[in-house]
C-alpha cells in the first residue's frame, strides 16, 4: 500500500526457529505471548558487529520490538525486529546437552506445528512452551518426562488428548487395557480395533501423571515405562499432525544425560517447577 508506515509493538516471544536470509540477515520464527506466531527479519544479525545477533538464538525467551501490523492487514507477512532484550536464554543452557537439546528441538517444532494459522494468539500453549523450555534449562524432571508432558497438554490443547479413563468410543468409565491411536486413546474389550496396543497399565498411569501434573508418580517411574508412553504419546501426536516431527526420533530417550540433572545452586530442595513455570504449593 502506498505510503503505508509500518507500525512498531512489544512484545515477549520465545524463539522457535531461525532461517538464514541472504549474506547477514536471518528470520526469525518467534512464538509471541499476545499475538501468536509470526515471523521477523532480523537484518544484520549474522554480522560479528551485530548488537543482538546472540539473543535471537532458538529457544530463547525474549522481548521484542518489532516493525509491522500486528493483525497482519497491511504490508508484508513477515515483520522486522527493532530491538530485542533478551529475558532468559535457554538455549545457552543445553549447549553440549545432546537430550536436553534434542528435547528442546522437539517443543519448539511442536509448538510451530500447533500453531498453523500466523497471528493468532495462542496464549496458553505460549505459557506452555515457555514452561517446558524452563524445566528443561533447570533440569528437575527427565527430559523424556518433560517433553512427554509437553506433547500431551499441547494435543489437549488444540483437542486431541487421548482418552485415558474411559472407552476413546463409547465412553465407558474405567481402566481399559487396550490402546489404540486411530480410535483416540484407550478401548474397551467391545470396541478395541484389530491391531490395538496392550500397554501396561503403569504406562496408562503416567500418561495420567503427565497430563496432570503429577510429577511425584512420574519421577518415580520405570525406564521400560517411559518408553512405552513416550512410543504412544508420538504416535498420537503424528497421527493427528498427518506428518512425522522431523526432532522426535533424534530424542535420546535412554542415554544417562536424559535424566534430571543436578538443579540450580539456591533451588529449594524436594520442589519442582510444573510446565507453567510456577513452583506448586
Amino acid at each position: 500500500m502506498a505510503g503505508y508506515r509500518r507500525q512498531l509493538y512489544r512484545d515477549d516471544a520465545v524463539v522457535l526457529r531461525v532461517q538464514k536470509l541472504g549474506e547477514s540477515d536471518r528470520i526469525i520464527t518467534l512464538l509471541t505471548r499476545r499475538h501468536g506466531r509470526i515471523r521477523a527479519v532480523a537484518r544484520g544479525v549474522r554480522r560479528t558487529t551485530s548488537r543482538f545477533g546472540a539473543r535471537l538464538e532458538p529457544f530463547g525467551h525474549v522481548d521484542l520490538q518489532l516493525a509491522g501490523d500486528p493483525k497482519g492487514n497491511q504490508g508484508s507477512s513477515l515483520h522486522t525486529v527493532s530491538q530485542v532484550e533478551g529475558i532468559d536464554l535457554y538455549g545457552k543452557r543445553f549447549l553440549g546437552d545432546y537430550p536436553r537439546y534434542t528435547a528442546a528441538s522437539a517443543v519448539a517444532e511442536t509448538a510451530e506445528r500447533l500453531t498453523p494459522v500466523e497471528r493468532e494468539p495462542s496464549l496458553r500453549l505460549f505459557q506452555l512452551t515457555l514452561g517446558a523450555l524452563k524445566s528443561l534449562a533447570r533440569g528437575e524432571h527427565a527430559t523424556t518426562l518433560v517433553l512427554d508432558a509437553y506433547l500431551l497438554r499441547g494435543m489437549a490443547l488444540a483437542g486431541w488428548a487421548p482418552a485415558l479413563t474411559a472407552c476413546a468410543v463409547c465412553g465407558t468409565p474405567g481402566r481399559h487395557r487396550a490402546f489404540s491411536v486411530p480410535a483416540g486413546g484407550a478401548v474397551c474389550p467391545d470396541c478395541r480395533p484389530p491391531g490395538a496396543a496392550h500397554p501396561a497399565p503403569a504406562t496408562i498411569d503416567l500418561m495420567s501423571a503427565l497430563t496432570t501434573g503429577d510429577w511425584m508418580l512420574a519421577d518415580a517411574t520405570e525406564a521400560g515405562v517411559r518408553r512405552e508412553c513416550s512410543g504412544l504419546v508420538a504416535a498420537h501426536l503424528q497421527w493427528h499432525l498427518e506428518r512425522a516431527l522431523r526432532s522426535l526420533p533424534l530424542v535420546d530417550r535412554g542415554a544417562p544425560g536424559a535424566g534430571p540433572v543436578p538443579p540450580p545452586q539456591g533451588a529449594a530442595a524436594g520442589r519442582g517447577t510444573d510446565l507453567n513455570g510456577e513452583r506448586p504449593e
